[in-house]
């Protein structure tokens, strides 16, 4: 079997950015001195006239941003997601959410692959932090595919929009032909009847490696790749949770506050449902390398597999 290519969102971005930028004359990037960690850089190098290096001033880059959008500008701001949507959590939400402006976020480095980094830059509190700003959409890519095709959807759309990527690589899932990528559409990977898997970025893989694990124990698993964590794809979920009965989410984040609670608000208003949420239990990460914190707290394929076995059993 030949190995799965992989690639880190991050890389994306940059890449994405610069393929964009011919097409939106009026795009440019800010950055908080870190183009060459948010691989932003590249588009620095392509479009060296708009790009803006604000230094270590994630707050002012969103003050900036925010008036070069009531300029005509789709400004991109771009820092770790712990600095993009946690240090600067106030001004997203003064300067870009209440007026609503047309400004993007790309917050790179999140979640626990952040690895030996530790528990400061691994953010894993971003979604849930967007997701109460009224009006924000945010958006978790699962792979290279899926970065690429979301930055354009990002530039398209009018008003705020967040963007989560991440440091390491992960495994190209997307790539093929009758892929397409709606902002607030789910993706159904996999069909099944014995419980739903609702995943978001790298747990997309992770879950339809766990999926093949069930498979062989006769246990029947949709999985569902929710890239828009809002707007949710609603629709999709209720549908799933009605055919299975059983609902898991999995995610690089929080279990408070993000896409597992999103799915709790949907399916106890409309679909009352048994869910079990996989991410981060209400607890810090640590240093180590990706791989490692990811088997450890359980978000690759096996783990998933474990835990959505005794969920169903």
């Amino acid at each position: 079997m030949s190995e799965v290519k992989k690639i880190a969102t991050r890389e994306s971005y940059g890449n994405a950015l610069v393929e964009c930028g011919a097409d939106f004359p009026n795009l440019v990037v800010l950055d908080a001195d870190l183009a060459g960690a948010t691989k932003t850089g590249v588009f620095k190098k392509a479009y060296p006239d708009r790009h803006i290096d604000c230094g270590i001033a994630e707050c002012n880059m969103t003050g900036i941003a925010a008036g070069l959008s009531t300029c005509g500008k789709i400004p991109f701001i771009s820092s770790f997601a712990m600095f993009a949507a946690g240090r600067n959590f106030e001004q997203v939400r003064n300067s870009i959410g209440y007026p609503h402006l047309n400004v993007k976020i790309g917050g790179t480095h999140a979640g626990i692959t952040v690895g030996e980094d530790g528990a400061t830059h691994q953010c894993n509190e971003d979604v849930a932090l967007m997701r109460t700003i009224p009006g924000m959409t945010v958006i978790v890519p699962a792979d290279d595919v899926e970065a690429r095709a979301a930055v354009r959807a990002a530039i398209e759309k009018e008003g705020p929009v967040y963007l989560r990527f991440g440091r390491a690589a992960v495994p190209v899932i997307n790539d093929r032909p009758d892929y397409k990528f709606e902002i607030g559409k789910g993706v159904l990977l996999k069909e099944g009847s014995d419980v739903t898997i609702v995943a978001s970025g790298i747990t997309v893989a992770s879950a339809l490696e766990a999926a093949e694990m069930l498979a062989a124990d006769g246990i029947s698993a949709e999985v569902i790749n929710i890239h828009t964590i809002k707007p949710l794809d609603k629709e999709l979920i209720i549908a799933s949770a009605k055919k299975t009965g059983k609902v898991v989410t999995a995610e690089e984040h929080s279990v408070i506050g993000g896409l597992g609670s999103a799915v709790c608000d949907c399916l106890s208003e409309n679909q009352p449902t048994r869910v079990m949420k996989i991410g981060m239990q209400d607890v810090f990460g640590e240093s180590g390398t990706a791989a490692a914190l990811v088997e450890k707290y359980g978000l690759d394929g096996k783990g998933i597999y474990a835990k959505v076995k005794e969920f169903v059993s």
